[in-house]
């Protein structure tokens, strides 16, 4: 090392410290949030994803794989394997559309609609595993879904 050369960092003010990392306490919020959804979930049979899935077609019924995608953030290659094991579950039925046969359409069945229902406490049961008020919660959702669209650029 020469003169010119400055030291390396010293340990704590290193910019590789887990701690101070914005992607570990979004993953490590993510496993934890996920952990909560297993609990209320595996009840009703379902998975996250298969939850994520089932609550856009609860608003909107027989959507395409490719509008279900933009909604979620996935792509058709991780979609299609998820509806192809909830269509074997006998909660959705994926046809090829009339207009289009490029495209595929995915409905509710009674199972998957019926669900719904049972769902409904879900988001309480998740708002009180947080311990936080619904406004401190709306609050981080949007700061979130900022980060997301600043991230993607789309922001």
């Amino acid at each position: 090392m020469d003169a010119d050369t400055p030291p390396p960092p010293h340990r704590a003010q290193s910019a590789l410290l887990l701690g101070d990392q914005l992607c570990f306490a979004l993953y490590s919020a993510g496993l934890a949030m996920n952990k909560v959804y297993r609990k209320l979930l595996g009840p009703l049979g379902l998975t996250y994803p298969q939850y994520l899935v089932l609550m856009v077609l609860w608003e909107d019924d027989g959507r395409t794989v490719s509008a279900i995608g933009e909604r979620l953030y996935l792509d058709s290659a991780t979609l299609t394997p998820l509806l192809k094991r909830m269509e074997a579950a006998g909660l959705v039925r994926r046809a090829r559309a009339l207009a289009d046969e490029r495209q595929v359409v995915v409905s509710l069945t009674s199972e998957g609609r019926a669900l719904e229902d049972k769902a409904q406490p879900i988001p309480w049961e998740v708002l009180c595993a947080t311990g936080c008020a619904p406004e401190t919660l709306r609050r981080l959702k949007t700061e979130l879904e900022s980060l997301r669209s600043q991230i993607s650029g789309g922001g």
